[in-house]
């Protein structure tokens, strides 16, 4: 019977979430999701000088708006430091390990001789198979004993098998003079006692597993499966970086991208599942798999992203929606809406949301149920508001005053009353839009009257035809 699947997203707390990363832990939560296992949460902290309580919020905070929800209590690598030591001193009782005296001076005198001599740098200690009396009363550094012989065999589910000669391998330090634990060592300690299944992360850490590797062994501890999954590039091909925009996860909620639409797009960004573009969480929960994933750089691209949003948007719950509008405003520091505004922008919903791509796209479209009176409209609206736009609107209004209020009948009043004009309804179209939204770009003239109402509707033509 196979164990549960848990896995776990493991970020720095020097930064914002990279959007890298939040891709990283997308991966992570869909594989153990689908599965009906654990997802888990650990924050890297042993970096004190680097790690700060502000980066770790603003990764809880990109998790949280990209709906990354993890099982159990957020472990702090740092607080497992004396469990890591303890380790540590495992190793060197099992004599898998072995305690080196050799001083900083030593070993780049050593790396120096090395390379003038032209022979490899990697650091072999001569206190590996010293006898124990002879160690002198001094500071020292647990390392591990590193395989001389053979090869290393990382089994990855993403880059096949990847073989690493072992006269590659250094004694790696474990545990500094200090007693504190080395990263290297933590995150396997971390790994395996918090029964982690499955390590999904960036293939920049490919040559760490074999490193790592050494300690499962020497602990007798079974090694999680390896999916080292390839970098995001900018369109340009190269690695993604400030250069190509913005690159923290929360950037693209403050720019306004859906956060469905966002994972979507994060999904489909070096995994894919045939030809299917679009698709929804429970879709991706249960398609996804690791031999999705290609070994090959994914090239990052604003406008599919864009494209998918956009799809998101048009098919949304409009009550889930609106929320996310708001959602948008607070995070990008904007005003917040009003409890009417709120209202009106859900009833809104069902003509707005066809073709925005973005949130604030969507809100822009709305600016006719969001503003008030008296209505102001900008420079091109206002070129369809001379005299004789303004004589129409004003003979329009008692047409509509006793209208029922429906598509139908809305459609019908306005075209008859263009027709005894003698015109078209489309000259009309301009000048409505100005009078009820101050914009020349709306949606159907007929939809902002039904959401506005009669009262509101008559009262904007109104003002205009004054």
């Amino acid at each position: 019977m196979s164990l549960p699947v848990v896995t776990r997203f493991a970020p720095s707390p020097t930064g914002f979430l990279h959007i890298g990363g939040a891709r990283t832990a997308l991966f992570n939560w869909l594989y153990a999701r689908g599965r009906g296992g654990k997802f888990l949460l650990r924050i890297e902290d042993t970096d004190r000088a680097r790690s700060t309580p502000e980066a770790t919020s603003a990764i809880l905070q990109g998790m949280a708006w990209l709906g990354l929800d993890h099982d159990g209590d957020v472990v702090s690598q740092f607080e497992n430091a004396p469990r890591h030591a303890a380790v540590a001193h495992e190793l060197l009782a099992k004599g898998a390990a072995f305690k080196c005296f050799a001083t900083q001076d030593e070993i780049e005198a050593f790396r120096e001789a090395a390379k003038a001599e032209g022979r490899s740098t990697l650091y072999r200690s001569p206190w590996r198979d010293a006898d124990p009396a002879d160690h002198p009363d001094v500071p020292y550094v647990i390392r591990i004993k590193a395989p001389s012989k053979g090869e290393t065999v990382i089994r990855d589910a993403v880059q096949g098998d990847v073989t690493i000669q072992n006269d590659q391998l250094d004694d790696m330090v474990l545990l500094r003079s200090d007693g504190t634990p080395v990263y290297m060592l933590a995150v396997v300690v971390d790994d395996h006692d918090m029964g982690v299944t499955h390590v999904i992360r960036g293939d920049d850490h490919l040559n760490n597993a074999a490193r790592q590797m050494m300690i499962y062994h020497g602990m007798g501890w079974d090694v999680p499966v390896w999916a080292h999954i390839p970098l995001i590039h900018g369109p340009d091909g190269k690695k993604l970086s400030k250069r190509h925009g913005a690159l923290g996860a929360q950037e693209y909620q403050i720019m306004g991208y859906p956060a469905a639409g966002m994972r979507n797009y994060l999904a489909r960004l070096g995994w894919s599942h045939g030809d299917d573009e679009f698709f929804t969480d429970a879709q991706a929960k249960e398609w996804f798999d690791l031999d999705g994933i290609r070994r090959s750089p994914a090239q990052f691209d604003l406008k599919k992203l864009e494209n998918i949003c956009g799809q998101h948007i048009a098919v949304a719950d409009d009550a889930a929606l609106r929320r996310e509008c708001e959602e948008y405003l607070e995070a990008a520091g904007l005003p917040a809406l009003t409890s009417a505004q709120s209202a009106g922008l859900q009833a809104a919903l069902y003509c707005l949301k066809e073709r925005a791509k973005t949130l604030p796209e969507l809100l822009e479209k709305a600016h006719f149920v969001l503003t008030s009176r008296p209505i102001t409209p900008d420079d091109k609206a206002s070129k369809n508001l001379d005299d004789i736009s303004r004589g129409m609107l004003s003979e329009l209004t008692p047409h509509l005053q006793n209208a029922s209020w429906n598509k139908e009948t809305l459609e019908e009043v306005m075209n008859g009353f263009a027709a005894a004009k003698e015109t078209k309804f489309g000259k009309l179209a301009g000048p409505l839009r100005a009078a009820l939204a101050g914009r020349a770009v709306t949606p159907s003239v007929f939809d902002m009257m039904l959401v506005l109402g009669r009262d509101e509707t008559l009262a904007r033509l109104t003002d205009a035809a004054a």
